[in-house]
């Protein structure tokens, strides 16, 4: 990492009150109260970040935008790393309820991933600021951010098994094969990595496209249905 993003994350990570208690617990219950300020924050962290990119979302600015005490904010989310990841969730949560209400037409499984996550991809190029700004929070984020991450991650996996037909209450029953959840760690991790190339201008859309098709053919391969033998 260069030395002025090791920096960037150090303050992203240390620069909070020193009367914070630290975030909420991830697994304790909002009440309704809890749970409307939570998204009034993420809602303006999105729309600081749309402006204006990482660099443009400041806890105190996030904090009075959102109409919460600065305290209350560090409360919820430690730093704005922890902010940004956690806002990198809600945008696919929301990708993923949009996706539900129009699937992807794609024939085989791979075709339908790559659909979906080139849609998915799409909408975080109408927001560009928005997409580097989670994208790099992500990539500061340290272990202070696991629980965050891994919930981008749960979203993430979610969204390419539902497109396969193995999300919960689909025809796979969401009983994904060990082989078939490591090609989607695999994808997941392609998808992460294009977005980077493509923020940092060392990637087209074309080139996005075609990384993302060659590594859903993963899909075919670790098909339990079309590995067994025809004679079985």
């Amino acid at each position: 990492m260069p030395a002025d993003a090791k920096v960037e994350a150090h303050t992203a990570h240390t620069a909070r009150p020193s009367s914070s208690t630290g975030s909420l617990p991830p697994s304790a219950p909002l009440t309704e109260r809890q749970e409307a300020r939570r998204r009034r924050i993420l809602h303006a962290s999105a729309q600081l970040a749309s402006r204006g990119g990482f660099d443009a979302v400041q806890m105190r600015e996030v904090a009075e935008s959102s109409q919460v005490a600065l305290g209350t904010l560090y409360r919820y989310f430690p730093s704005k790393v922890h902010l940004l990841v956690a806002t990198m969730q809600d945008q696919l949560e929301h990708m993923h309820g949009t996706l539900r209400k129009k699937p992807p037409t794609g024939e085989t499984a791979a075709e339908r991933v790559a659909e979906t996550l080139m849609r998915a991809f799409r909408a975080l190029q109408r927001e560009p600021h928005l997409a580097d700004a989670m994208v790099r929070a992500l990539t500061f984020a340290d272990r202070s951010v696991s629980p965050e991450v891994d919930q981008v991650s749960r979203q993430t996996t979610a969204i390419i098994l539902d497109s396969m037909g193995l999300g919960e209450g689909g025809p796979g029953g969401g009983h994904p094969t060990p082989e078939q959840l490591s090609a989607v760690r695999v994808i997941e991790h392609t998808w992460h990595s294009a977005l980077i190339t493509w923020l940092s201008g060392r990637a087209s859309i074309a080139q996005v496209k075609i990384d993302i098709e060659t590594v859903c053919r993963l899909i075919d391969l670790t098909d339990p249905e079309k590995a067994r033998p025809e004679n079985a």
